[in-house]
């Protein structure tokens, strides 16, 4: 069953030379997770932080760490992300070799763990994993960058997916959140959240201009 909407701004849009401060901003204007996206220039075009700014980051907000690892490879560095202050940690299929091991791993260290999937990966690709996962992340843009244009392609698999996790949680007290990630805006967060996505990630829609209006921007958000 969907969930109540969930906004999680996505740090990858606030402004780096002040990031503690940007983390407590968006957390004060009412994100409910904070999005921390970490590439490796290798699985991603990009390369961003790793987990001792993650490390630093976790003083300035309580808020929900959902920790979106676009690298390979990947089983070597979860422990520092989850010691560094990760609360859900996702990760992609195609990032290692064994990545039902590699959920295994993320829930051995008392964290919940999320599974992502490109618009070029089939929805059929995590059907082995749902009743590993606590989140289900549809990329809706190709990983790498911020401000990309939303791709239609990805509704379809936001309803594919809403159908199988309310199959599996039926009758249970289970969650397993349904994320989409990419291209979100007013006009896109309508789509989603009707093809039955709960948890939203916002980048430039959430962090745009500056802190005094960060929480208009997740308002207006959170009110389609």
């Amino acid at each position: 069953m969907q969930q109540p909407i969930r906004l999680a701004p996505s740090i990858l849009s606030a402004d780096f030379a002040q990031l503690g401060a940007e983390v407590r901003a968006i957390d004060e204007a009412g994100a409910d997770y904070i999005h921390v996206d970490v590439m490796d220039g290798h699985f991603v075009p990009n390369i961003t932080i790793g987990p001792a700014v993650v490390r630093a980051l976790r003083a300035h907000s309580q808020k929900i760490f959902d920790v979106h690892l676009m690298i390979s490879p990947i089983d070597p560095y979860v422990a520092a992300f989850a010691d560094a202050g990760a609360d859900i940690i996702t990760v992609h299929p195609e990032a290692g070799p064994h990545v039902h091991r590699t959920l295994q791993l993320i829930r051995s260290l008392g964290k919940k763990a999320g599974i992502a999937i490109n618009p070029g990966t089939p929805v059929e690709a995590v059907d082995p994993l749902l009743a590993d996962v606590d989140l289900v992340l549809v990329m809706s843009v190709n990983p790498g960058f911020g401000g990309q244009s939303f791709i239609s392609g990805a509704l379809e698999k936001i309803a594919a997916l809403r159908a199988r996790i309310d199959r599996i949680v039926a009758g249970t007290p289970r969650r397993i959140d349904l994320q989409v990630d990419g291209g979100i805006n007013q006009q896109t967060a309508r789509l989603v959240r009707k093809a039955g996505a709960d948890v939203l990630v916002a980048g430039t829609a959430g962090f745009a201009g500056g802190p005094a209006n960060y929480a208009e921007n997740l308002r207006r958000l959170r009110e389609l």
